[in-house]
């Protein structure tokens, strides 16, 4: 009842300051804000979101700093359709229309990160002190960006001096834990050249969920960012651009009483591009880019502080890309580009030093036959040194019924091969758990029930018969079919229908439990596997001062043989104490961690005459299965399920002085927590630490 209440009263309360806006000047504000909802992620060119044909949308900066935000997996876990998993390793990463993480492409300005740990980029290692705005694209886009982007793209868009001169904010927050986030930005812009420097500092001193578990939850850790963007324009066609990028964290590394270490890591990235402008219809750009993510681990033995483990790993990426636009008139365009990947990776747990060679082309058409029909064509060619080349096409269209209603629709192609972590890797890693790669485990988990690291078969919980065959390459077709109205200025309602036909999906699984309470995973084929749902968004303005929304999915994940095999009578389970049963169609719930159900609802309140927002967020998240517990190699009714939960969120903001501004907020407002409940218990959420309360300073100069 008490969340049910939170909303009644909030809602009662900015309802009633509502009734006392001016109408005018709500309409001049609300087409303001339409005019500046532009991206560039989804055509690499710039195009106002609202007529785009593709299922996108954008984070503003607005809503990141009045939500008081300060890492990018904080701020995505609020958006529809979007949920942060967390992996075993405690980074967290991003599922999008029940795509993994690993699908996901995600990039600052343009350009990829990388140091992916087990498939997965850590987002929570992003700061967005300095960002613009965030830019979602759902669905395969693998025909501009290649095979990282087969669910999706996610393009973090920082920010640019605005006003002449120099100029600055220092942002401070602080709050349970000892998290403090501190940020200096300093701009200076004169004429032609302008210069950005942003400066972050994050730390915390961890957490430990209070269970069975003989470790901290999170180890207390800090970390710094510096990003430099300078812009400097030769002439009024000729503009350059630069930027350098740095991120170092230490954190403590704890698995055990009897072991501690350090984990360090370090990435740089820097990125030049040059953009000239030949005519009023040709303009190209030269852009070169290079990025390098380091990460070094060690564990001691606490009682003689020998060395008990060490690892690292480098992972280096080099490219160059030239690309062309071609603009006949001003309905039309035409992109084209050509580069190349470069990229090593040393590794400690590597049997080989890999390297990836990888020249890639792409081609786009994005046009206006007239006034009411936008289409978009665009293929791109890779081709690999290790694996087969690629073909991506992809198509998109959009009709606008009259200026209220338009349909839209999509259908793209992806490609992703197994890389030589899911074939070979062979990882002792944090908190005692292990990762083999699929060609490792046939060999591996004997010796390992050998030794004693698993206690006995009982502790298997995927047969080793399933890792015979090899590791196949995996594909995907993207169908997304969606309906954007707008019966009011005031009010924006879309529907999303999406469906990605997945030929031989490779996902993570827990395939044994060890006798230190960690698990073995491994990597294994879905045959064929199918996510298919809707999403549902609706804004509503009401007023300058007053905006509402909220969004849900409805998300069905699954393997497409387990169907027919639950269909037919073939799968079988049981529970404690009772002989084996055979199970239905109905007792198939999916694939691994994907929730059927998930919602969201944003009020946000702004008090113009005493300079002071505040907001109410609330997200919403239906059970879902991390593993099979009981051993039949599926996800079914009769399985430990971690089960639904809401998290409640509260920020308010006043301003003082036009350059002074204090915050206070509240996340998880009720204190939800789910903890394992017995030694080895392993189906329990572990990136959600309780309540946090937080303040904040921010001044501007």
């Amino acid at each position: 009842m008490r969340p049910i209440f939170l909303f009644i009263l909030t809602f009662f309360v900015i309802s009633k300051s509502y009734s006392q806006v001016d109408p005018v000047l709500v309409n001049d504000t609300l087409s303001v804000n339409e005019l500046n909802e532009v991206l560039i992620t989804a055509t690499r060119t710039y195009r106002q979101l609202s007529s785009l044909p593709l299922p996108a949308q954008i984070i503003t900066k607005k809503e990141i700093k009045e939500t008081n935000r300060t890492r990018l997996n904080n701020i995505l876990n609020e958006q529809t359709g979007l949920i942060t998993v967390q992996n075993f390793i405690g980074g967290e990463g991003i599922q999008m229309q029940g795509l993994g993480s690993e699908y996901t492409l995600v990039l600052v300005d343009g350009v990829p990160l990388v140091g992916r740990s087990a498939g997965t980029l850590d987002i929570s290692r992003l700061a967005v002190g300095n960002i613009k705005q965030i830019e979602i694209v759902k669905g395969a886009s693998s025909s501009l960006y290649g095979s990282e982007a087969l669910g999706g793209v996610i393009n973090i868009i920082t920010d640019n001096p605005k006003k002449n001169g120099f100029n600055g904010d220092i942002n401070y927050n602080y709050g349970t834990f000892n998290t403090r986030d501190a940020n200096l930005n300093l701009d200076y812009k004169k004429d032609k050249f302008s210069i950005n420097t942003f400066i972050n500092r994050n730390s915390s001193d961890g957490y430990d969920l209070i269970n069975a578990v003989d470790a901290n939850t999170i180890d207390p850790y800090s970390n710094y960012t510096f990003n430099t963007k300078v812009n400097y324009d030769l002439n009024n066609n000729t503009k350059l651009y630069a930027s350098g990028r740095y991120f170092l964290q230490d954190q403590d590394y704890i698995p055990t009483e009897t072991e501690v270490g350090k984990i360090k890591v370090n990435e740089w990235n820097t990125h030049l591009k040059v953009n000239h402008k030949y005519s009023e219809k040709w303009s190209s750009y030269f852009e070169f880019y290079a990025t390098r993510y380091k990460a070094e681990d060690y564990l001691n033995n606490v009682s003689d502080n020998t060395l008990f483990s060490a690892s690292d790993y480098n992972e280096l990426l080099v490219r160059p890309e030239v690309r062309a636009t071609y603009n006949p008139n001003d309905k039309t365009a035409f992109i084209a580009g050509i580069g190349l990947d470069h990229e090593t990776l040393v590794r400690t747990d590597f049997a080989t030093n890999p390297e990836f060679n990888s020249p890639y082309a792409y081609f786009q058409y994005d046009g206006n036959p007239n006034e009411k029909v936008n289409i978009i064509l665009g293929a791109r060619f890779d081709k690999h040194n290790a694996y087969k080349s690629q073909f991506s096409p992809k198509g998109a269209i959009r009709y606008k019924l009259n200026d209220n209603l338009a349909i839209k629709g999509s259908v793209g192609y992806g490609f992703k091969a197994p890389d030589f972590r899911q074939l070979y890797f062979d990882l002792a890693g944090i908190a005692g758990y292990t990762i083999l790669g699929y060609n490792s485990v046939s060999s591996r988990i004997p010796e390992m029930l050998a030794n004693g690291e698993i206690e006995d078969e009982s502790d298997i919980l995927v047969p080793l018969s399933l890792f015979n065959d090899k590791l196949k390459p995996e594909s995907s077709i993207s169908y997304n079919l969606g309906v954007d109205y707008k019966p009011t200025s005031s009010l924006k309602l879309g529907l999303n229908l999406f469906r990605n036909d997945i030929q031989d999906l490779i996902d993570t699984q827990l395939i044994a439990n060890k006798v230190n309470g960690s698990g073995v995973y491994s990597y294994y084929n879905v045959n064929k596997a199918f996510t298919q749902g809707l999403e549902f968004n609706t804004t509503w303005r009401t007023s300058n001062n007053l905006r509402i929304s909220g969004g849900y999915q409805l998300l069905f994940a699954k393997e497409k043989e387990a169907i027919e095999l639950f269909k037919n009578g073939q799968a079988f389970a049981s529970t404690p104490g009772s002989p084996s049963f055979q199970l239905n169609e109905n007792d198939y719930f999916g694939l691994y961690n994907r929730s059927k159900h998930m919602a969201n609802l944003k009020i946000f309140y702004n008090f113009s005459k005493h300079n002071l927002t505040t907001n109410l967020r609330a997200n919403y998240r239906s059970k879902y299965g991390l593993f099979d517990t009981n051993s039949n190699g599926y996800l079914d009714t009769y399985d430990d399920f971690v089960g639904a939960y809401t998290l409640w969120n509260w920020a308010i903001n006043k301003t003082f002085y036009n350059n002074y501004e204090i915050g206070f907020g509240i996340d998880n407002i009720f204190d939800f927590t789910d903890t394992p409940e017995y030694e080895n218990d392993s189906v329990f959420i572990g990136n959600i630490p309780g309540r946090i309360i937080y303040a904040k300073l921010n001044f501007k100069f």
